[in-house]
């Protein structure tokens, strides 16, 4: 038995079609503005913003807010201890901390203190890439749901009761 319920053929095919398109619109705004944008969290972003579009975790509060969130601590925790052994674990658990706190909760955004700390992008590249790349993706993601088989996205907000 599988917990994810099976889907249809369609939603499959919009899926992965939404997720090539997005992930070359981030590509070509990549080559036009000479930013890095092509990272491997976006890569699972797409899994959520194309594949499971109704999840908590995939609505664009928490894409944005939880990257916003992982590279603002990404980019102080580098800057207080740019040398440190584990900081890199310190800002992914920090991010974790600070994106539950604030219910903002998108787990690609996890990796963004790793990126800060293995070399790969200057602290003061990764927040420009991070909010261009999450913001383009969810943008194509709002316009993707609405061609058939249509999702709605992002959802609508639900009367709190808690």
């Amino acid at each position: 038995m599988r917990h994810e319920p099976k889907g249809q053929f369609a939603h499959h095919l919009k899926s992965g079609t939404g997720a090539i398109v997005g992930m070359g619109l981030v590509g070509g705004l990549a080559s036009a503005t000479e930013l890095p944008l092509l990272i491997a969290p976006f890569g699972a972003t797409a899994v959520l913003l194309f594949g499971q579009p109704g999840s908590p975790l995939a609505q664009p509060i928490n894409v944005v807010g939880g990257y916003v969130v992982a590279g603002a601590i990404a980019v102080a925790v580098h800057t207080v201890a740019p040398g440190l052994p584990l900081a890199a674990a310190l800002g992914v658990g920090l991010s974790i901390f600070a994106m539950l706190a604030l219910r903002v909760t998108h787990p690609p955004a996890g990796a963004v203190p790793i990126i800060a700390f293995a070399g790969g992008m200057p602290p003061a590249i990764l927040f420009p890439v991070i909010t261009l790349g999450s913001l383009s993706l969810v943008a194509y993601a709002a316009l993707h749901h609405r061609l058939p088989p249509v999702h709605e996205y992002p959802r609508r907000l639900q009367d709190e009761t808690t």
